[in-house]
């Protein structure tokens, strides 16, 4: 464990390979008993329980902690000087696509949401049992993983070309800025044009046979992905809703 507020090295550091996870929690009790669940299942934490210094952190801002860069945020959304949402809107628009898992005593369906909109790729609402943590940290590096290894060509339709090797997409000739969810949306929907998919089998294919959450996720996932990829998303062209089926690219 590696923390923020009392850093300390490792006569390991740097020659290990284990997942990496920045745990952004204020709350001492919750904060604890996350950090030994987590150590237990063998990965590495840094902990925080400021969002500036958790910015300060991910943007390489803090000298002493330049080579942790974390494959998994666990954020938390009420935190001091900077909350949980601002964090995740910001680094979605400077691009960084690092998983983030929302953990949050704002459960509502509003709440969840709003999280999920502003960049989060999971909810996980308070009180959690810290095997359903484990299980969704789990699913969000293995879908990172199998993202980051995928050996396929760039795909093309019409005025959208997506780098799968660079986790690039370009529409209309301009780079557009796209959270692990979306671009894993994306890439599925361009690999099978035409083809309509349910929200269960959206579901299965880019959240994982694991996911806990409920359906309306993927609704808000292709909602904010008209608002990058359609001239009107009101009118669609590209992410078609099949009425009592789901959804089609094109």
């Amino acid at each position: 464990m590696i923390s923020l507020e009392n850093p300390q090295t490792s006569s390991e550091s740097g020659l290990n390979h284990k997942n990496r996870i920045l745990l952004v929690e204020d709350e001492d009790l919750i904060r604890d008993m996350v950090l030994v669940a987590l150590e237990e299942e063998g990965y590495e934490v840094q902990i925080t329980n400021n969002g500036r210094n958790a910015l300060n952190l991910l943007q390489n801002k803090n000298q002493s902690d330049r080579e942790f860069v974390p494959d998994l945020i666990i954020l938390d959304l009420m935190l001091p000087e900077v909350n949980g949402l601002d964090i995740c809107r910001l680094l979605r628009y400077q691009g960084n696509i690092t998983p983030i898992l929302v953990v949050s005593a704002k459960g509502s369906e509003t709440d969840r949401v709003l999280g999920l909109e502003v960049g989060a790729d999971d909810y996980l609402t308070k009180p959690f049992s810290m095997r359903e943590l484990i299980a969704r940290c789990r699913a969000l590096l293995r879908r990172q993983r199998y993202s980051s290894q995928a050996q396929t060509p760039v795909q093309k339709y019409r005025d959208i070309n997506l780098f799968p090797q660079e986790c690039r997409v370009v529409v209309r000739g301009e780079e557009v800025n796209l959270s692990p969810k979306e671009f894993r949306l994306l890439e599925l929907f361009m690999s099978y044009p035409r083809r309509v998919w349910s929200r269960e089998h959206l579901i299965e294919q880019v959240w994982g046979g694991d996911f806990l959450g409920d359906t309306k996720t993927v609704d808000v996932h292709i909602r904010w992905l008209r608002e990058k990829l359609e001239v009107d998303p009101s009118q669609p062209e590209y992410l078609i809703t099949v009425r009592g089926f789901g959804y089609r690219f094109g």
